[in-house]
C-alpha cells in the first residue's frame, strides 16, 4: 500500500486559519502557531459576546426609555406597570426606537399610560 503524504491537507489547514486571522497585529496573522492562538481566542470572544450583546442592548433600551419617561414626570419602573395595566403590549426595543426617532408618538402613549395610573 502506498504511503499517504499529508502535506496538501497541511497546507490547506493553515491556509484556512491564516486567512481568517487576516488583519491580526504583527506575527498573528503570518505565523500558523500564534494565528491559530490568537484565532481561537477571537472566537471564543465571539461566541460570548454574541450572548453578551443582547444583555447590552437591553440596557440601552431601558436607559433610552427611562430618559425619555422622566421628561414627562415618570419613571421607568412606573411606566412599565402602567403599559402593562393600559393593555399595552409593545417591548423594549420598539418603544426606545419611537422615544429616539419620534418624540411625539411617544407622548401620546405617556399620556395613555398617565391615564391609567
Amino acid at each position: 500500500m502506498a504511503r499517504v503524504k499529508r502535506g496538501v491537507t497541511t497546507h490547506a489547514r493553515h491556509k484556512k486559519v491564516l486567512e481568517q486571522s487576516k488583519g491580526y497585529v504583527g506575527r498573528s496573522s503570518t505565523n500558523y502557531r500564534i494565528a491559530l492562538e490568537r484565532l481561537e481566542k477571537a472566537l471564543r470572544y465571539a461566541y460570548r459576546d454574541r450572548r453578551n450583546k443582547k444583555r447590552d442592548f437591553r440596557g440601552l433600551w431601558i436607559q433610552r426609555i427611562n430618559a425619555a419617561v422622566r421628561e414627562h414626570g415618570l419613571t421607568y419602573s412606573r411606566f412599565i406597570a402602567g403599559l402593562k395595566k393600559a393593555g399595552i403590549e409593545m417591548d423594549r426595543k420598539v418603544l426606545a426606537a419611537i422615544a429616539y426617532d419620534d418624540a411625539a408618538s411617544f407622548a401620546e402613549i405617556v399620556k395613555k399610560v398617565q391615564a391609567v395610573l
